[in-house]
């Protein structure tokens, strides 16, 4: 793909050399000779950088810089300038210039600087593409709903996102709350967006590795310790660490988390350097902190320090008008990962998502559409589609709940029956057995062979 670059030089000689020579580095080129005609280009087309002259015959190079940059705030600009005004290139440097050429100049170099300001745009763009994929993916719209509570938890959100210090942020509430959605929008709405968000749950591995994990180790630290590893602070400087089910963190790391928060540094494992670093802590947990501290089972000083901006996320059965926008989002998730754009739900379906109360809270809700999207054979979700409570693990092959084995049959027995009733449920479709049965596709094909199971589970 051609790039397309502005020439703006009164001298015809210059424009001439200049699109000469760019041409051969694959780039179509406009030419402008003066203010009045860049603007106008600017005004009509879209460029990938301009050669812009420090002297124009109608107004001063530096004005111009100014007004593309109004028009096109990502447009890289190259100045060119004669020896004698090198200090007017120097001062359009600091007014947005990516790079200046002087007068006369050298083909070559001028068509490597151009090149290299190409690559640096393209890159540029590349990011700002991945994150506006990913603010989309994880920012504040993924949050859903209008309640008064979660409109002051986006309130929230926006006002410590857009803060330029990194305070510590501690998301409380229920398991499936949505505190993990809650600090991928705290990041990518913020500056750190551009740095890396590192998670972990501080229940997910024993005490020894996790903190391996959290700070890093030097080589030869423990036994398997053959080379040095970063730890998931020092991977995320300028970027945000996530730590959830804090509550369940051992007293050692507390301690050690502490001095993070207090001083801005760590050492890896085995190490003796102290290690400076720039991030945000957010931590999340369902347990009564407060009530953990009182207990000694959680250090006091470290609450205090995790507690400076609280968000407490309700559980949904405190926010039941968000409960139709909640069904709706998901619904348009899973019936286009599906496949079955046309599907909706019936009046009786939504009454049964909007009575019952949700101890599972919006990580339930979610679950409990998706497998009615997945099983729904026509274009509607009907109230029996909504399994719900205990209910939900289970289906009969005409109601909707995959029976249990009769007693006194073999464990091989009754995986072979929940098999072919998933398969028969999904029409022989191996991915969505899978997904129903909670295996890959291929455990379930692998269980097919197994028990001699063929054609979609009616062997």
């Amino acid at each position: 793909m051609k790039h397309r670059l502005l020439i703006v030089d009164d001298e015809e000689l210059i424009r001439w050399s200049l699109r000469e020579r760019l041409a051969s580095e694959d780039c179509d080129t406009m030419e402008a000779a003066d203010g009045a005609a860049a603007r106008a280009a600017i005004a009509k087309h879209s460029f990938d950088a301009a050669l812009v002259d420090l002297r124009l015959p109608d107004t001063d190079g530096l004005i111009l810089l100014r007004e593309i940059h109004q028009q096109q705030p990502e447009l890289p600009v190259i100045i060119i300038t004669a020896y004698s005004s090198v200090e007017g290139a120097v001062r359009a440097l600091k007014e947005g210039a990516v790079d200046y050429i002087t007068k006369p100049f050298d083909m070559d170099e001028l068509a490597m600087t151009v090149q290299r300001v190409l690559d640096q745009s393209n890159l540029r763009r590349s990011l700002s593409a991945d994150l506006r994929q990913k603010n989309a993916q994880y920012g504040l719209a993924r949050v859903v709903g209008e309640s008064a509570c979660i409109r002051e938890v986006k309130g929230l959100i926006q006002r410590i996102a857009g803060a330029s210090a990194a305070s510590t942020v501690l998301l409380l509430g229920e398991s499936g709350t949505g505190k993990d959605l809650v600090a991928r929008a705290i990041h990518y709405e913020s500056e750190r967006a551009r740095h890396p968000f590192m998670n972990i749950t501080c229940t997910a591995l024993p005490e020894s590795l996790l903190e391996s994990e959290l700070f890093g180790h030097e080589a030869g630290a423990f036994t398997g310790a053959t080379s040095r590893k970063k730890g998931l602070f020092e991977m995320a400087h300028h970027g945000t660490v996530f730590l959830d089910e804090i509550g369940d963190m051992a007293p050692l790391l507390q301690a050690k988390l502490l001095r993070v928060l207090e001083e801005k540094c760590f050492r890896r494992v085995g190490g003796a350097t102290d290690i400076q670093v720039d991030v945000r802590i957010i931590a999340a947990t369902n347990r009564p902190l407060e009530q953990q501290v009182e207990e000694d089972r959680f250090r006091e000083d470290l609450y205090y320090r995790l507690n400076i901006l609280p968000i407490v996320l309700p559980p949904l059965r405190e926010r039941r008008e968000d409960l139709p926008l909640l069904a709706g989002h998901f619904l348009d998730i899973y019936r286009h990962e599906f496949k079955k754009e046309s599907i909706a739900f019936s009046g009786v379906a939504m009454q049964r998502l909007c009575g019952y109360a949700w101890p599972g809270n919006v990580r339930e809700l979610r679950n409990v559409i998706e497998r009615a999207v997945l099983l729904t054979r026509g274009d509607m979700i009907e109230g029996e589609d909504i399994i719900l409570g205990r209910a939900a693990g289970r289906m009969t092959s005409n109601g909707e709940i995959i029976s249990l084995p009769e007693e006194g049959c073999t464990l091989a027995e009754a995986e072979a029956s929940l098999v072919r009733q998933a398969l028969r449920r999904c029409g022989g479709n191996l991915t969505q057995a899978g997904r129903l049965l909670g295996i890959s596709r291929d455990q379930v094909r692998y269980k097919l062979e197994k028990y001699g199971l063929k054609d979609g589970g009616r062997g």
